[in-house]
């Protein structure tokens, strides 16, 4: 018989960043019985939903949401906005972005590539693996472009393979500045949920996402949040699209339902998904996730390794990649944690595998899942014998220590006095 229990005793510690760990709430929604996808009931589980969904992207437009991962909420924005052979500007910050580029050239289009080309001594074949979206240089590339043959210009929120996250405020302004039409097309498949994501007023035409980071999902929901001006750019678009086509599902989702059979019980999982993310206020769970990350910085910082993402200012709070030293098999060190103690984290990708690792602080997590995560990691540093500076465990618990959480669990705080 197939043994598929692998973590016999105590929970897995999940610390990828993403999929994340799946909240028992959550997981309780989910088991409810399935129902008539053409009934009542689920209409205005539809409804909910729909109306939901669209605060945490904060938007009034419309948001699309299909039974699939974020590869195909990708196909999905491109499909709908693009004819074969359009130009579209990407702008690679990582594996996830890299990927992008590749479906964009499977699909037929024509993707011209930007990417930070600064010296970088820790990863030099990879030097734009550490920074975020230079919004200038897609400004002076679009004002290069007097004919307008560029249609799109995409970018990654939250690029998961490096810990980097993308002033899109920027590019929108950046596209503006250029007097360009092409559209924002954004992936926050990470970022959705744990970053500040505001669809509308940043000017982005296409967001998608995914179920499986911030919104504590199991994977197989994804989105796309549409502009109106995506909607109508994409009643001429001629790739061909059946299943990703937005008009049919926009107007089937005005009474709550989809022109195909949707996944009923995940639908469960994030309408409980939306009641905690909104329930706790979006301020207080983007505020939680920072305060996380800055923890978890404060210990890779103690063992002086440097972070994957090379600037200060767009650290992401949903994860942190480290680097090890030249020589170290980042893969081997990783899986020697997993062994002994049960701990999951994320594997270098790319360009970057064997190099680094990545630390998930999003989702279902709390300062204690975050300590133990540190604390696995250290053990595994001294068993495989990677030199560290300083104790990770102590720098990670002084700093949730003296920084408290915007808001505690519970009763409010008292003063510990000692008798």
């Amino acid at each position: 018989m197939l043994q598929l229990d692998f973590h016999p005793t105590g929970r897995h510690f999940l610390q990828i960043p993403g999929p994340s760990p799946v909240p028992d709430r959550i997981l309780r929604a989910m088991s409810l019985p399935t129902i008539d996808h053409r009934g009542p009931e689920f209409g205005a589980l539809g409804k909910k939903v729909l109306g939901d969904i669209g605060k945490i992207f904060k938007t009034q437009q419309p948001v699309v949401i299909y039974p699939a991962s974020g590869t195909g909420a990708w196909e999905a924005a491109l499909a709908n906005v693009m004819s074969p052979g359009d130009e579209v500007l990407m702008y690679e910050t990582g594996h996830f972005a890299s990927l992008w580029i590749k479906m964009a050239t499977r699909l037929g289009l024509k993707p011209e590539v930007l990417a930070y080309d600064g010296a970088d001594k820790h990863l030099p074949n990879a030097p734009s693996w550490r920074r975020g979206v230079q919004a200038d240089m897609i400004e002076a590339r679009l004002r290069k472009d007097t004919e307008r043959k560029i249609k799109a210009v995409c970018v990654v929120h939250n690029e998961t393979s490096t810990g980097v996250t993308s002033d899109i405020a920027a590019v929108r302004k950046a596209i503006d500045a250029a007097g360009h039409p092409a559209l924002l097309m954004v992936d926050s498949i990470s970022g959705l949920g744990c970053a500040n994501l505001e669809h509308d007023a940043w000017g982005i035409d296409v967001t998608v996402s995914g179920s499986q980071k911030g919104l504590m999902l199991p994977p197989g929901i994804s989105f796309n949040a549409v502009s109106q001006k995506a909607i109508e750019v994409a009643r001429t678009a001629k790739l061909p699209k059946a299943f990703w086509a937005w008009d049919e599902i926009i107007e089937i989702n005005k009474g709550g339902y989809w022109p195909y059979t949707p996944n009923t019980n995940l639908l469960y999982g994030l309408s409980e998904a939306l009641d905690m993310i909104l329930g706790q206020g979006l301020d207080a769970v983007f505020a939680r996730h920072q305060r996380w990350a800055a923890g978890v910085r404060a210990a890779v910082q103690a063992w002086d390794l440097p972070i994957q993402c090379a600037d200060p200012a767009v650290y992401s709070p949903v994860l942190t990649g480290v680097i090890l030293p030249e020589g170290v098999d980042a893969d081997a060190v990783r899986t020697l944690i997993y062994e002994r103690f049960d701990l999951s984290l994320g594997q270098g990708l790319g360009k970057l595998r064997g190099r680094m690792f990545r630390l998930g602080h999003l989702g279902d997590s709390n300062d204690l899942t975050l300590v133990a995560m540190i604390a696995g990691v250290e053990m595994g540093f001294r068993l495989a014998g990677v030199k560290m500076a300083g104790g990770g465990v102590d720098a990670i618990m002084k700093y949730f220590a003296e920084n408290a959480p915007r808001q505690s669990v519970g009763a409010p705080e008292k003063a510990l006095r000692v008798a």
